[in-house]
Parts: structure tokens; sequence; C-alpha cells
């Protein structure tokens, strides 16, 4: 009595299987696909991209950036900046200073504070073009996050991110990556190389 038992269910699995495959709304997919993305770039592993930046016309810039965690290192035509989960230390190139700010504040550099995202503050919707897909989340009525909608292009088969273009009031900024890698980040990436900056006399202020 065994063997046909086993049978009878080892053949219904296809059909076990089938009912119960759950339909994901446009919605859902979005939040699954963008949870990936999300984590990829920001998850413990880390990840490194190259970015060049604009917003409307005002203000250009490119350069490389590295995450893990709460950590970063940034480089860019005007500053090496290492941010190790509890100091960031931005080294200005043209005035040979280094500034020593908290890890959190804002005042560290005059963009990051417009940038402030939360994934819960928004609605979630996509499309697919071809090799892409292109993620679009709107802000939720009575939230008070600074960006009101993001465009976020990833590859298709690999969710690399490509393009982003955020909206922060009226204003568009598009954000196009490159050289993205996730994962493989070790954490003396972020350690300030005090005696280099010594060493060459630049001059040292805390603002913590």
């Amino acid at each position: 009595m065994k063997r046909p038992l086993l049978l009878l269910i080892i053949a219904s699995l296809p059909l076990i299987a089938m009912g119960a495959k759950k339909h994901f709304s446009n919605a859902e997919e979005a939040k699954q696909i963008f949870d990936k993305v999300y984590q990829m770039v920001f998850g413990p592993e880390g990840a490194k991209l190259h970015y060049d930046v604009n917003i409307i016309g005002i203000y250009k810039t490119s350069g490389t950036i590295i995450y893990k965690g709460k950590k970063q290192r940034f480089s860019d035509e005007r500053v090496d900046a290492w941010n190790d989960g509890v100091n960031a230390y931005m080294c200005y190139r043209k005035k040979r200073t280094v500034e020593i700010h908290r890890a959190d504040s804002d005042k560290k550099d005059k963009y990051s504070g417009k940038f402030k995202f939360a994934p819960e503050d928004f609605t979630y919707s996509m499309e697919r073009a071809d090799s892409e897909i292109i993620l679009k989340l709107k802000q939720k009525k009575g939230t008070k996050s600074s960006i009101k909608e993001v465009r976020a292009t990833v590859d298709a088969a690999t969710l690399a991110p490509k393009h982003l273009k955020i909206k922060v009031a009226f204003i568009w900024t598009n954000i196009y990556i490159s050289d993205f890698k996730s994962g493989g980040i070790t954490d003396a990436t972020f350690v300030f190389p005090r005696s280099k900056y010594v060493n060459a006399d630049y001059k040292f202020v805390d603002k913590r």
C-alpha cells in the first residue's frame, strides 16, 4: 500500500505547486524587487559604484562611493571622505582642510540632508522596458520625507542599479550609476588615513 500512495503524492505535486503559486500585484512585485536592490546596495556585505549627478544643471558632480551598513567612503573632484559609522572625515583638497563631523550629522555635506529616504513612506509600481525594469515610488500622503518621487532603473537580469531620478520639492535630480559591485567590501575601506593628511600639512577642524 505504501508504494501506490507514494506514487499518488508524487504525481499530485505539480498540481499542488500550481495551486499554491501566489499571484503578485504590480505593487507587490515592485516592492519585492526594490527590496532586493536596496539590500544589494545597503546590505551587510556592502557595495561600490560610480555616480554622475545632475541637479537641473545647478549642481553637477561625479565620483565613487562605497557603502557598508552605516559606513561610507566617497571621493569626487572636491573632497575625499571617510565615514566609519562614528565619525566622518571630509578632506577638502582645494582648502587643504579636514573637517571632522559626527557620522550622522547633516552638516558634513550641504546636500546630504535633502535626500532623506524611508522605504515605508512610498507606494510602489513598476514597468518593464526591454532589458530594464523601471521602479516608480511615490510619496504617501501624510508622510514627511523630503523625497517626493523616485524612478529607479535597474538591469532586468542582475538588478544592478543604472539610473535614479529623484524629485525633492519641485526639483528633479538625475543620478547615473555605473561600475556597480555588490559585496566583498572590507571594513578597512572606511578607516581614515590620518597620517597621510597630517604629513601633508592639512588643517584639522573638529565640528562634532
